[in-house]
């Protein structure tokens, strides 16, 4: 009874806020001719337990109504947990995730500071050629055979009010654990990343990108396969967690400015054009490392931190 009254408090708390939000989904997916979202019955079971609904004794979680789970824990909590959720995942794996309070674990101080601008032939491109992330492409590298499984599940497709027969259960299988291991791999990917450049760097200017407009360009594939939004969420998350300064950056003309003289170009770049020549200054460098350079700009970082060397003209610069 338990989850199911949490289920009843969250619809309570939520339902105002849930109505409103309906309706403008509704009108966006009239608009843009997307598919409906699942409904709440064709959900992966979650069950969400609240304090006075579970306890924690000997390793094992008690759960009420007398149920004892034998957890295999990741890691040790740090605080004890003022809730639990528990959730399945496509392959009928079950987890559980607690809430704890958040712990600020700071890091040793580097005096270094980066820019990061996100991209598609580059996830992220930094003002440091050793902390640039490039593109993994794991979707990619998985699609032949995601493609298979999919050609499996069509052909075994049963019909419509039938249950599927073995052979369409376990082609679904194989399918949702290729998926799992691309989403682990992208995982494992920002978040090793997230922590290199976290311990490596003060401050960091990050574009606050939106890559929702992507999805409706050729490169929506490649894009939803870089996973930029998550990416630059962990580094977030991961800058938080260590006490490092993340500055997000407005993205607008951050192509068109030059990151030495501040000077904007006339007419944006076209995709294909990699180089940035500044028709002000004259300075030419690549065009994501102006990018990153300009983030630093506008997050009001001395652009010197970046590499540990002074920027040309900053004499100029100070002496004025």
């Amino acid at each position: 009874m338990v989850p199911q009254q949490q289920v009843i408090r969250d619809f309570g708390r939520s339902r105002a806020k849930a109505h409103k939000d309906i309706k403008e989904r509704l009108s966006m997916a009239r608009r843009a001719g997307m598919p409906k979202w699942k409904t709440r019955r064709e959900a992966l079971p979650t069950l969400n337990y609240t304090k006075p609904g579970f306890r924690l004794k000997d390793g094992r979680l008690h759960l009420a109504g007398d149920i004892v789970v034998a957890v295999v824990w990741s890691r040790e909590l740090p605080a004890g947990p003022s809730s639990v959720r528990l959730y399945q995942d496509s392959l009928g794996h079950w987890y559980c995730s607690f809430v704890v309070p958040a712990q600020v674990l700071p890091l040793p101080q580097t005096g270094r500071v980066l820019g990061v601008d996100w991209g598609v032939k580059e996830t992220a491109t930094t003002t440091s050629d050793a902390h640039d992330l490039p593109h993994a492409e794991q979707g990619r590298k998985a699609h032949r055979k995601l493609t298979r499984y999919d050609r499996m599940m069509t052909r075994r497709k049963p019909e419509k009010g039938r249950p599927g027969s073995k052979g369409y259960r376990e082609a679904k299988k194989l399918r949702a654990k290729a998926y799992k291991k691309v989403a682990r791999q992208r995982e494992d990917t920002r978040r090793k990343w997230a922590k290199k450049v976290v311990r490596d760097h003060d401050a960091i200017a990050v574009e606050d990108f939106r890559p929702k407009f992507l999805a409706r360009t050729t490169m929506a594939r490649k894009a939803a396969d870089a996973a930029i939004g998550a990416t630059k969420a962990a580094l977030t998350e991961m800058g938080r967690k260590h006490g490092r300064d993340i500055r997000l950056v407005h993205p607008a003309h951050t192509t068109m400015d030059c990151a030495r003289c501040d000077a904007r170009a006339k007419h944006a770049l076209p995709l294909g054009e990699r180089t940035y020549t500044c028709t002000a200054c004259g300075n030419v460098s690549p065009r994501d490392k102006n990018s990153a350079r300009v983030m630093l700009v506008r997050a009001g970082l001395n652009p010197a931190g970046a590499d540990g060397g002074r920027p040309p003209g900053a004499l100029l610069q100070e002496a004025a």
